[in-house]
């Protein structure tokens, strides 16, 4: 079995009736995706123990961390901000090394993250689900 690591990911958007993916240059560090199911207690007075059947996956925010670039109308800070500040919901696909994609629909926060001596300018996009994730497995 081979493991895979994180180099290469590429996190990628698109808005309205565009049909091609944009990069969103800069990532450094991409959510957990996925998460546990709540229970719903299903339990009768007849039972002797605790029964439960699954409930909704309540995955949060999926905060991405990028290396900050406001340099230009492209770069990745002002795109993200721009996506906030229109109250737009995108569409991103999240891409790893090995073919496997996770797409979905999203309001977008920003927020530009502490820092210190030695240490890059980074900003945290806090992205909010607004459907379900699409999963696509590498081809063969």
């Amino acid at each position: 079995m081979a493991g895979v690591s994180f180099n290469e990911t590429k996190l990628s958007y698109k808005t309205g009736a565009q049909t091609e993916f944009t990069q969103i240059e800069g990532l450094q560090e991409v959510p957990e995706m996925g998460g546990e199911a709540e229970k719903i207690d299903v339990t009768t007075l007849g039972d002797k123990f605790k029964q439960y059947i699954p409930g909704i996956i309540d995955l949060g925010d999926l905060t991405f961390k990028f290396i900050y670039d406001n340099s230009t109308d492209t770069s990745n800070y002002r795109i993200l901000r721009g996506l906030q500040d229109n109250k737009t919901i995108a569409t991103f696909k999240l891409e790893y090394p090995d073919g496997s994609a996770q797409q979905f629909n999203a309001y977008v926060n920003v927020k530009i993250d502490g820092g210190g001596v030695n240490a890059p300018m980074t900003f945290t996009a806090a992205l909010s689900l607004q459907s379900d994730i699409t999963i696509t497995n590498p081809s063969a």
